[in-house]
């Protein structure tokens, strides 16, 4: 891979992760103060996410992967997102909201994988080459979360507005990316659906991994619901720039992966990675209050090894375990799992959970936020329980 191809790659998942990154960290927060929704819309609304990431997976096979070069597609997407977005901006009450947001989703989530598709196809020793793009997405990220703070625009419409322009500028940007043909091949359900992953379920280990990350989903929908409103409603100035702290930890994690992966195994990163996620929520829990501010930077910088010692630990475990057949339908079946089905759910739980841990006052919603963040500690602690219970014979 040249250098030119690096650095265009690198620009593509910059603008790709700051799209998202500009609207999904500060939506809930936007949607209490500006339209007045309660958490179960919250709720509902992020969900529309997990619809998504469940659906994309028949667009791209059957569309993207057998007539239209990828990178097209990637544009033709984000302009009809750019558009989308804009339109989201400008509505004022939740149905209307709702809707659009579903439909931007859909547009959405499909570019995820064309993006790595354009990717891959340029590079020899994807390995060794990916993370160093890849990690642009991340920046992108960060850089977003930045802007969005700094600007002061978290509870306005400006969100939707700014991923508007990135979302256009990255849809007339995708059609000057490198050459990604179509393969025109013939595309069977079993491919789109992953369904050749499914053997892996048969391995008890791998089983009770694949439950185990739908159900850790579950209590992760709190995490990205509602962690913004909260630390907004706790006083934290500029929240949104601070949350990106946590993808600088992701970042540093990340790096120090390799070394950990070989030192302390599969089973032992799984499991810190359930812990830091109870240590998080009891930290955002008892943190509401000037004296433990610095729990709640705790909780924000212990998203690296949230993220990375459950996720990425899953991936590479998923990927050892399905060998060069099956790998990429695993990638799907796991996603799917995760991002898709426990999502779904959690979205709908937290929005439930933080409805019925709300109150009226002087006509004014409030919620009873160490409540909120105790009931997915105690979910999460639940599962991890049961997962060193079912879990303690594997060796790996």
């Amino acid at each position: 891979m040249t250098a030119s191809v690096r650095l265009r790659l690198s620009v593509l998942m910059l603008l790709e992760y700051f799209t998202w990154g500009a609207w999904y960290v500060t939506m809930g927060t936007y949607l209490i103060t500006a339209l007045k929704a309660d958490a179960v819309q919250v709720g509902a609304a992020y969900a529309n996410l997990s619809i998504a990431a469940i659906i994309s997976p028949f667009f791209v096979g059957l569309i993207a992967d057998r007539f239209f070069a990828a990178q097209k597609v990637l544009g033709v997407l984000h302009l009809a997102g750019a558009a989308t977005l804009y339109l989201i901006s400008g509505v004022q009450d939740f149905s209307s909201f709702w809707w659009l947001i579903l439909l931007y989703t859909l547009l959405y989530m499909p570019t995820m994988s064309l993006a790595n598709s354009i990717s891959f196809r340029q590079m020899q020793d994807a390995g060794r080459e990916f993370p160093s793009v890849r990690v642009f997405g991340t920046v992108g990220w960060i850089l977003a979360g930045l802007l969005i703070g700094f600007a002061g625009v978290e509870t306005t419409a400006a969100t939707f507005r700014i991923a508007a322009a990135s979302s256009l500028l990255l849809g007339i940007y995708s059609f000057f990316l490198p050459s990604s043909q179509s393969v025109k091949k013939e595309v069977c359900l079993s491919d789109i659906l992953g369904l050749d992953a499914l053997v892996l379920l048969k391995g008890r280990a791998y089983g009770i991994f694949f439950i185990t990350a739908v159900a850790v989903c579950i209590p992760l929908a709190f995490y990205y619901s509602f962690t913004n409103p909260f630390l907004n409603h706790a006083g934290m100035a500029n929240a949104a720039g601070k949350m990106t702290l946590g993808q600088v930890s992701e970042f540093l994690f990340m790096l120090l992966m390799p070394f950990l992966f070989s030192r302390l195994g599969v089973k032992r990163m799984l499991l810190l990675g359930m812990f830091c996620w109870i240590l998080r929520y009891v930290l955002f829990a008892y943190g509401d209050s000037g004296a433990g501010a610095w729990m709640l930077y705790g909780g924000i910088a212990l998203h690296g090894m949230c993220y990375d010692f459950f996720f990425v630990t899953g991936q590479i475990y998923t990927d050892r375990k399905a060998g060069d057949n099956i790998r990429n339908a695993a990638q799907g079946l796991i996603t799917f799992a995760t991002y898709g089905l426990g999502m779904l759910i959690g979205s709908y739980v937290s929005g439930f959970v933080a409805g019925r841990f709300s109150y009226l006052q002087t006509a004014v919603l409030h919620y009873d936020w160490r409540s909120i963040w105790l009931v997915p500690a105690a979910i999460t602690g639940i599962f991890l329980l049961l997962f060193i219970f079912l879990f303690r014979d594997d060796k790996q």
